[in-house]
């Protein structure tokens, strides 16, 4: 009788689980974008330069039916969306989508530029090259060279407040000269733009 209940407790834990999972992610579809503040050992650096808590982000993408985020981290790939938040820090996200819906042969535009970006590795310095790749320049350009949307205001390194200590140790060891007239698109700029409504907003931050 004991381990009945047992038994019983436990699927209804478990059921519990399943469903608030599923509730989080019903809603997502292919090609929103979603943010977080990042473990990364830049990401205090990033948050300070930027002014923002976000230092992290990627676009959305399924496979098997199962959502994925395509992130560029050490290398561009594909990472399970769950597999994902729980990186972040306090599990904290925000997931933002296209005011204007997206048609199917749009995201099939989408996933076609994504392909060209798979494998490639983390861009340290942040250029706008496409030989290595950073999250927001990821994104960006696969929606710029996909769908011709420009999301986000591009600016150069010289627009940031690199004062802080730690922006200044992360300088030290990537750049002998910093290029101050790079083109650079942040995980903020891309938040704040007027393209995009939030659809989910979730952990504590």
């Amino acid at each position: 009788m004991i381990f009945k209940k047992t038994v019983t407790a436990c699927s209804l834990m478990f059921f519990q689980l399943f469903t608030s999972v599923s509730a989080d992610f019903k809603h997502i579809k292919e090609g929103d974008l979603i943010f977080q503040t990042s473990n990364s050992t830049q990401s205090i650096a990033i948050q300070k330069v930027t002014k923002s808590i976000y230092s992290h982000m990627g676009i959305v993408f399924f496979k098997n039916n199962k959502p994925y985020v395509f992130e560029a981290a050490n290398t561009v790939k594909y990472t399970p969306l769950e597999q994902w938040i729980k990186r972040g820090v306090k599990h904290h996200y925000v997931i933002k989508r296209l005011n204007k819906p997206l048609t199917p042969d749009d995201i099939v535009k989408l996933k076609k530029i994504a392909a060209t970006f798979l494998g490639k590795a983390y861009d340290l310095q942040f250029l706008w090259s496409d030989q290595e790749i950073y999250c927001s320049e990821l994104v960006w350009k696969i929606y710029d060279r996909g769908l011709n949307i420009k999301i986000g205001q591009l600016q150069k390194i010289k627009d940031f407040d690199i004062s802080s200590k730690e922006a200044q140790q992360e300088i030290k060891e990537r750049y002998q000269q910093l290029p101050l007239e790079e083109t650079v698109i942040s995980p903020q700029a891309m938040f704040e733009s007027d393209l995009l409504s939030t659809i989910t907003r979730t952990g504590a931050q």
